[in-house]
């Protein structure tokens, strides 16, 4: 199938990269932002596919699917006939991939699998997942069909913590200098040089706490510090912002508060709601130190609200949709 013309939507201005990798703190929900951005990237006819490379699944649990096979898959479709394919990278299956376009194995590279010998590959050289993997989605990231188009006007990776996206995303320019000659190092300055191009663009999602918010700034310091562009940065799950320009709550404005509403003003009551009414304000000047941290980072900040109703589907649109019309 070939790319239709797409039209040109916020999404699209706004999020110019065609490589989309997403990453942050375990918990935070970057596979959840992944999706809802492959959404986004879909509006208007463009087609995007989402990759996972975790062996975690989270892709079709987000969108209600059987476990995902190493296959190009559709998942969504979105107003204006834009499309949303999904890939969950299997490691064997891409050494395997690998195998038969450049070493021209075939059925003798299917072979290795019954005695073991891509786990032993994988297992002597650990990094060899990692490239095998990037060289996926910098395959998948450029390909064209047959009239010289890209298949995919953008491609969104979850990828993995923030903890290793360094290190994960650095890989094939290590392996490119110890590989003297041959595929494999060709291979690895390709998706080395992608990924340090103006195609990619590494998004760092977090949410307003003191671990997630750090592991953001050392992740933006180790980006720049590899060449690897720095996107977005999320802040997941912000709070609706509430007693705006309060510093203290009192007892008596409570009281009064609550007369007027007609509801209790006994002392347990009052007591208890100051009580919650200082720590939200602890919490929210805690909140406003972190986004001035994540401001140093000098990239744009989007915020996306916390949606009490947990995450389907619709919440996916809701998000992507708010991710579509971040400046």
């Amino acid at each position: 199938m070939t790319a239709s013309a797409p039209s040109d939507g916020p999404a699209a201005n706004q999020w110019p990269a065609r490589l989309h990798v997403v990453t942050g703190k375990g918990g935070v929900g970057k596979t959840t932002v992944a999706a809802a951005l492959a959404l986004a990237l879909a509006a208007g006819g463009r087609r995007t596919l989402l990759v996972e490379v975790e062996d975690r699944q989270g892709i079709a649990q987000l969108f209600d699917r059987s476990p995902l096979p190493y296959e190009e898959r559709t998942i969504a479709t979105t107003p204006g006939g834009g499309e949303v394919k999904a890939l969950a990278v299997d490691p064997e299956e891409a050494l395997l991939e690998y195998l038969t376009l450049f070493y021209h194995l075939g059925a003798a590279g299917r072979a290795l699998r019954k005695v073991g010998a891509i786990d032993f590959a994988t297992t002597i050289a650990p990094g060899l997942r990692d490239v095998l993997l990037t060289g996926k989605v910098k395959e998948a990231t450029t390909r064209t069909d047959s009239q010289g188009k890209r298949v995919y006007h953008a491609v969104v990776l979850d990828a993995p913590p923030t903890g290793r996206i360094g290190r994960f995303l650095n890989v094939t320019a290590e392996a490119a200098k110890l590989a003297k000659m041959g595929p494999i190092k060709t291979q690895s300055e390709g998706v080395a040089a992608l990924l340090r191009s103006p195609m990619t663009a590494v998004h760092l999602v977090t949410l307003l706490e003191e671990m997630p918010v750090q592991e953001t700034l050392d992740a933006a310091q180790e980006l720049r510090g590899l060449g690897i562009p720095v996107g977005k940065v999320i802040v997941n799950g912000a709070h609706p912002p509430l007693l705006e320009g309060v510093r203290k709550v009192t007892q008596a404005e409570l009281r009064r508060g609550l007369a007027a509403a007609g509801l209790a003003t006994d002392r347990p009551t009052v007591v208890g709601l100051q009580e919650q009414a200082q720590a939200y304000l602890a919490r929210r000047s805690v909140e406003t130190e972190l986004r001035g941290e994540l401001d140093e980072i000098g990239r744009p900040v989007v915020e996306l609200p916390l949606l009490p109703g947990g995450i389907d589907f619709a919440a996916l649109r809701e998000i992507g949709s708010l991710l579509g019309a971040a400046a």
